[in-house]
């Protein structure tokens, strides 16, 4: 089954051809359009004198950044702001006031400013701010679109799973696939906006930039070798038996950790700083693809990796700071088809189970709500 292709329509997005859309709004004439016009060579700028024209003007079209001034009459930007991120969640805004106090600039990222500057700003400040908001709104949409088809494709797995029950191994292996490629898809998108801001940027041959572009490409370079082997591992299961050779489970979660996740969910290791076992190092990346993933959707900040050697075992624990679940849940977790999000299929460890015992290995799990959750792995050791 194909994914849609991720289009954007003129009403959800803004346009990546054009110049960013940017809408100055101040109640003074002479700063607002001093602002329009040094914004003028990168951006097409509109102009509104009150809040209500803003606001009137933001649901006609999206706009990549909106500069704000505080203080106005009939509304004022705060009240403004939070009307605004009514009717656009992703826009970027960056507020201004004369009247900067370390108050103001609390309220106004409070109500959900994406950046706050003194009136008149310096005007190499106010481009690189709106430079890089517009780069940000870009990229929100980008992602909120991908998550919408996504959250789509599970519905529609969903649907059809209920209605082809005779064949409900054919669907459950497309479900697997779809959930399987979730991350790493999103990692290529999302890598890939940030290496068009790059090759922008690129015209002035900035070498650190470049520096930070190949490190960009490398990581998008990753994901994708991920998911054309989790394709071929899918396509290839029925017609053959998965070649297993000698790996480090140390650095496969090393590099799910990086590749599939961003860096963003801080890992400790402890015990081990290398066990070897035998198996399949695609397989062995989903199941540690899902147990992170659990844990980040559980809301957990902190993993913590333990491994140890057992005697002619290799024992991995890996304990999260999330939510947790009750016991009654936690077999059903264990089976698969039991998930606590509206759009999940509770598929993962139930994946995990399949991939581990193909592997000779077990898996169990132990969680209370509000303590957390350990799933614990036991691996034959390779000599």
């Amino acid at each position: 089954m194909c994914p849609p292709m991720l289009t954007e329509s003129p009403a959800a997005s803004v346009s990546k051809t054009a110049k960013p859309l940017v809408l100055v709004v101040d109640d003074e004439y002479g700063p607002r359009e001093s602002i329009a016009f040094s914004l003028s060579s990168e951006f097409t700028v509109e102009t509104a004198d009150r809040a209500a024209e803003a606001l009137a003007k933001l649901r006609a079209q999206p706009f990549a950044v909106v500069v704000l001034d505080i203080r106005m009459p009939e509304m004022d930007g705060i009240r403004a702001l939070e009307e605004m991120r009514k009717i656009d969640p992703f826009v970027s805004v960056v507020m201004l006031t004369g009247y900067g106090t370390l108050l103001t600039a609390q309220q106004a990222m409070l109500a959900g400013a994406n950046q706050y500057l003194r009136k008149p700003p310096d005007i190499a400040e106010l481009l690189d701010a709106v430079r890089k908001q517009a780069g940000a709104a870009r990229l929100r949409r980008q992602q909120a679109m991908i998550a919408d088809d996504l959250q789509e494709m599970n519905a529609a797995l969903k649907r059809e799973m209920a209605q082809t029950a005779p064949q409900l191994w054919q669907g459950k292996a497309s479900v697997d696939l779809v959930h399987d490629l979730n991350n790493p898809l999103t990692v290529v998108v999302g890598y890939s906006a940030l290496l068009l801001e790059e090759v922008r940027a690129l015209a002035a041959a900035d070498p650190e930039r470049s520096d930070r572009l190949q490190r960009y490409a490398e990581v998008v370079e990753k994901a994708a070798e991920y998911c054309y082997h989790l394709a071929e591992n899918w396509r290839m299961a029925s017609h053959q038996t998965v070649e297993f050779t000698r790996l480090d489970l140390v650095q496969i979660i090393q590099e799910v950790r990086h590749v599939v996740f961003f860096g963003e969910i801080a890992v400790q290791f402890s015990g081990l700083t290398a066990a070897f076992v035998r198996g399949s190092r695609f397989e062995l990346m989903r199941v540690f693809q899902n147990v992170f993933r659990n844990a980040l959707e559980a809301g957990a900040k902190q993993l913590v990796v333990g491994l140890n050697r057992a005697g002619d075992r290799i024992e991995v624990s890996i304990s999260d700071n999330g939510e947790g679940m009750a016991p009654e849940l936690q077999q059903r977790a264990l089976k698969g088809g039991f998930s606590n999000r509206e759009y999940g299929l509770g598929l993962g460890l139930g994946i995990c189970r399949h991939l581990l015992g193909t592997h000779g290995a077990t898996l169990d799990l132990q969680s209370a709500p509000g303590q957390g959750t350990t799933v614990k792995m036991v691996f034959p050791a390779a000599e």
